[in-house]
């Protein structure tokens, strides 16, 4: 091959690689627009429904709000049994639903990864992560509610820690896989059993995932209204026994919010506010806690 005939075969290879080029540029110049673009789409309407929650929702917050029971049509009142209730059943469903989560993700990570109970199991918590909140709502009905025939607080927080538990399970297995093996195998190699190991090593180098994985979960059901509207109703009243009907947030709102009253639509952006900023402080106070220390 001549001189000449190499520098053209050159030429066109180099016009060829910058055709190319240019056509990745152009490519990747439109896939960062439809990105950036559904980026602000979706931030618009996130960034319109905080404004206006905290627009109606501090136009209904006053001192009777955290001191008064709900109020009939067109009277004053608060929503302080609904605070209440909704505190009680959050607590009991994370106090029940966290241990055995976390105790069965560890099973499925540490003692167990590959045989059939294992594989039952993911089963199972996959069915209970895809599941509509009212048909465990309906179950815990038909299971505890129709046997004792009475609504309560009680089955309303079992409701809530049967969705409480497969997203603990879920999170505690994903984060504890994460683990680097060679921390196990070191513990091993001093001699530490392996439930000091997993305490002290490989659950406490996942902490962070974990506790995430259980805010996540206590976010979930601290708006949850389907299954409280099958097991703890509501009550209109101040009530601490878990034994009987109990009111709570997501039911007092979804109540107040289809009213045609003023008072009470008021109350329902105020319960509206609470939910999403108590969320929020949870989601922060997670990050602080858990933060790396330098």
């Amino acid at each position: 091959m001549s001189t000449a005939e190499s520098l053209l075969s050159a030429k066109a290879l180099a016009e060829t690689r910058q055709a190319k080029f240019a056509a990745r540029n152009r490519v990747n110049k439109i896939a960062l627009t439809l990105s950036l673009a559904a980026m602000v789409f979706g931030v618009f309407w996130l960034v319109w429904i905080l404004w206006e929650t905290l627009r109606l929702g501090i136009g209904g917050l006053a001192l009777a709000t955290f001191t008064e029971m709900t109020p009939p049509p067109n009277e004053v009142g608060g929503i302080a049994n609904a605070i209440f209730g909704s505190f009680v059943m959050v607590g009991l469903a994370t106090f029940v639903g966290t241990p055995i989560g976390i105790m069965a993700g560890i099973y499925l990570a540490e003692y167990n990864t590959k045989g059939w109970l294992a594989s039952v199991t993911r089963f199972v918590n996959d069915i209970l992560l895809s599941a509509p909140s009212i048909v465990i709502g309906l179950f815990v009905y038909a299971v505890v509610v129709a046997y004792f025939k009475t609504f309560s607080g009680l089955a309303g927080a079992l409701s809530l820690a049967l969705i409480v538990i497969p997203v603990v399970i879920r999170t505690t297995e994903n984060m504890l896989q994460l683990v680097p093996p060679g921390l196990r195998e070191a513990a091993y190699a001093l001699g530490a059993p392996k439930w000091k190991v997993i305490l002290s090593i490989t659950l406490r180098a996942a902490r962070a995932g974990v506790v995430t994985g259980v805010l996540l979960a206590v976010a979930r059901i601290a708006g949850e209204t389907a299954p409280l509207l099958f097991t703890a109703l509501n009550n209109q009243f101040w009530t601490a026994d878990i034994s009987q009907p109990m009111a709570s947030l997501p039911v007092t709102i979804f109540k107040f919010a289809m009213s045609p009253y003023e008072n009470w639509q008021q109350l329902a952006w105020a319960g509206v506010f609470l939910i999403t900023v108590a969320v929020l402080a949870l989601n922060i106070l997670a990050r602080v806690l858990t933060r790396n220390k330098h």
